[in-house]
């Protein structure tokens, strides 16, 4: 499975990006899928996630109610709507995927996850 994540860019504070995940093929139906992110001099951390069968949406603290994490299946693509940006948010974001569903704390480890995309650079200005 191949995924290819693209949207990133620079935006100002308060500004939006819309990040997608394309995925390669239809081996995830009953997985989940998420978004993670890379500071510089920082350890990869967890966004948000999706089950790709009925879109339960997990989300960390710090994004709730300014990330939406979304899935088309008919397209095989994860989106992330990302409003309300904050300078801590700038990151290499990527995008990972599980061929299972998983919960809790699953999803929210980077290691649980087998598929990962290239990475795309979200720069937030204050």
């Amino acid at each position: 499975v191949q995924l290819q994540a693209s949207g990133g860019g620079w935006v100002q504070a308060g500004g939006s990006l819309r990040l997608s995940c394309a995925a390669s093929d239809r081996t995830l139906s009953g997985g989940t899928m998420g978004w993670f992110r890379q500071a510089p001099g920082k350890e990869r951390a967890f966004v948000t996630a999706i089950t790709w069968s009925d879109a339960r949406a997990f989300y960390e603290d710090s994004v709730k109610g300014r990330f939406t994490i979304s899935r088309d299946r008919a397209k095989n693509t994860m989106y992330l709507q990302m409003n309300s940006l904050k300078p801590e948010d700038s990151a290499v974001y990527y995008c990972a995927a599980r061929p299972f569903r998983g919960v809790g704390t699953v999803v929210r480890t980077a290691a649980s996850y087998d598929y990962w995309g290239q990475g795309t650079q979200v720069t937030v200005s204050s």
